[in-house]
């Protein structure tokens, strides 16, 4: 725990804590997840103040719902930090929890505005650089690439567990949900299927925490409110659980979004397409 009234806001205690539990918000140190506050005391030798105390009790399940309790009154600036640090760390069922939440009690917040953005000087910068929200201006036609076919990628990072599902390239929009080998057997890959879509990409078979890939799913058509999802796969077996995902995540949602497929042979023919029957849901 923190004592706010011996905390001066140094800020020494920040780069100590590897987990990124703390974060100086408002001149004060605070400790803006417990999820991720591994106990250690690591940042307990480098408080000048004595400001901050391990607190020794009975560990309850984790409750996001109990934790926001805690943050919301803490203000904005701490409400923001929590989210921010939830999305960096590709907790997707906590990060939808938390913002039910505070839809539930009409607590009004802005998630891109705790987008931090390499260099802004915050003492601690969050996420990788790679997994950064970019969306790509296109006022004008893009630029050629060489062999003479435009680009359709309208935004980065694209990887399932990167990806920020609130993104505003998301927001409505229409997504194209592939297989990782999908664009290189594919030819027409961007001209027939990325053009006028946000793109996220995945492998069924090597990925891991693929709770987190359905709980992203789930966040796009609950609250980003995606039009659609056409999921793209190659015809080997295991890419199947590419549309499993989707349509767990379709099962689980508030929204009905229409689900298309398309299987993609390994020489680049589609074998397969065809629409998702809307059935009863399982939960």
């Amino acid at each position: 725990m923190i004592d706010l009234g011996k905390c001066n806001g140094c800020g020494l205690c920040l780069p100590n804590c590897p987990e990124g539990a703390l974060q100086l918000i408002d001149g004060k140190a605070r400790l803006v997840s417990d999820l991720f506050c591994d106990g250690l005391g690591a940042c307990l030798g480098h408080c000048p103040e004595g400001a901050i105390l391990i607190e020794e009790r009975e560990a309850e399940p984790y409750d996001e719902k109990k934790v926001m309790e805690n943050i919301v009154r803490q203000g904005p600036g701490v409400i923001l930090a929590h989210l921010q640090h939830l999305r960096e760390h590709s907790e997707a069922e906590y990060l939808q929890q938390a913002l039910s939440y505070l839809k539930e009690r009409d607590v009004r917040v802005d998630l891109e505005k705790s987008c931090r953005p390499a260099g802004s000087g915050s003492p601690r910068q969050g996420g990788c650089p790679g997994s950064q929200t970019v969306t790509f201006a296109r006022n004008e036609p893009p630029a050629e690439i060489r062999g003479g076919q435009p680009s359709q990628l309208t935004h980065w990072p694209i990887q399932l567990h990167l990806i920020n599902p609130l993104a505003p390239h998301y927001r409505k929009s229409e997504v194209l949900l592939a297989a990782d080998c999908v664009a290189y057997a594919l030819g027409g890959f961007h001209a027939d299927y990325l053009r006028g879509k946000s793109l996220a990409i995945a492998c069924p078979k090597l990925d891991e925490g693929q709770d987190v890939y359905v709980a992203k799913l789930q966040t796009m058509m609950d609250d980003a409110e995606i039009q659609s999802i056409t999921v793209l796969m190659m015809q080997v077996p295991c890419c199947s659980g590419l549309l499993n995902l989707a349509r767990k995540a379709a099962s689980l949602a508030s929204r009905k979004v229409p689900i298309q497929y398309a299987i993609v042979g390994l020489q680049g023919e589609i074998l397969k397409s065809g629409e998702v029957p809307a059935g009863p849901t399982e939960r």
